[in-house]
């Protein structure tokens, strides 16, 4: 295992966004379930007793000592605020003079960088080109994205779980931020920082990036592996595939929706119900596409004259 190479790599100037970013991420998430927990708790023992519940947490001042603290704007957030703008401040000039910036020598068209990367937050989208066709990573997959994230407000309707950290208030909003965002995005920018080596090929953290390696690998579509050769057949095989995920998978959701989460399936309307779905399992498709790209070698499952997946 050569651990000079997994250094050089973390310790790169283009790479110290995320090295920083993981354990950030993993603090914050961290802190933020504590409090939701610590609120959930609460919000259970004021249930169960409603004396406590007709005096606890009013906002009436003063209520105990140091409530203050925690709704007043002036002078405790603010002053909380002007700190961590100062070490903020002072984390990045330390940041700009002790490391240099990753410029490079000027162009060369006769020299190409390999591995060439995108920036680190642009390393999803060049991830998820193993994967799609050009135009479904770069367009489509982002602006589902998108769409999604806009899509949620109006998906879960609940009225609690708004101004504080919450769990069981707001499962199904908190649950899609989480996979969509820690188990994908963030996953794929992991991936294409410290796993894509020359030629975009895959080696473990520790393996040597030897840019005269050679993988004999090869990708086949799924309906080479039924002996499908027709172009039309080929097409109309893929539809069932992803058609047959889409309702399988909308089945096995639903089930698991009307069980772990009753109250968000009783509030949402069919339209609402089933854009949820469509999303949902529109996530979920990217995993799973990736599992058969890693470990089978499958390229394509649908393929047709205008588009393939």
């Amino acid at each position: 295992m050569d651990w000079r190479q997994l250094w050089e790599i973390v310790s790169a100037p283009d790479n110290v966004p995320i090295v920083g970013l993981i354990p950030l991420l993993i603090f914050y998430i961290y802190l933020a379930w504590k409090q939701a927990k610590a609120n959930d708790d609460l919000i259970a023992e004021l249930e169960t007793n409603p004396a406590m519940a007709k005096t606890h947490h009013r906002k009436t001042w003063p209520f105990r000592p140091g409530w203050q603290k925690e709704v007043h704007v002036w002078p405790f957030l603010l002053r909380i605020e002007f700190l961590a703008a100062m070490i903020v401040s002072i984390v990045l000039m330390v940041w700009s003079i002790t490391l240099s910036a990753p410029l490079e020598e000027p162009s060369n068209p006769n020299l190409t960088m390999n591995p060439a990367k995108a920036p680190w937050y642009f390393l999803g989208l060049q991830e998820m080109l193993v994967y799609f066709d050009p135009w479904i990573a770069g367009v489509v997959m982002p602006t589902l994205i998108i769409i999604g994230l806009m899509a949620i407000p109006y998906i879960d309707t609940n009225p609690l779980g708004s101004g504080y950290y919450t769990w069981k208030q707001r499962k199904f909003s908190i649950g899609t931020f989480l996979f969509g965002f820690i188990v994908l995005w963030v996953a794929m920018i992991i991936i294409g920082t410290f796993i894509r080596g020359p030629g975009w090929q895959w080696f473990w953290p520790g393996q040597t990036w030897d840019h005269n390696r050679l993988i004999y690998e090869v990708n086949r579509d799924l309906p080479d592996l039924f002996g499908i050769t027709s172009n039309l057949a080929k097409a109309i095989f893929g539809a069932i595939v992803v058609g047959g995920f889409y309702v399988i998978g909308g089945f096995i959701m639903h089930a698991l929706f009307r069980r772990y989460n009753p109250k968000d399936y009783k509030r949402m309307s069919l339209l609402q119900y089933s854009i949820m779905m469509f999303f949902v399992l529109s996530m979920v498709a990217l995993p799973a596409k990736m599992l058969l790209r890693l470990a089978w070698h499958i390229k394509y499952v649908w393929i047709t004259p205008w588009f393939n997946v």
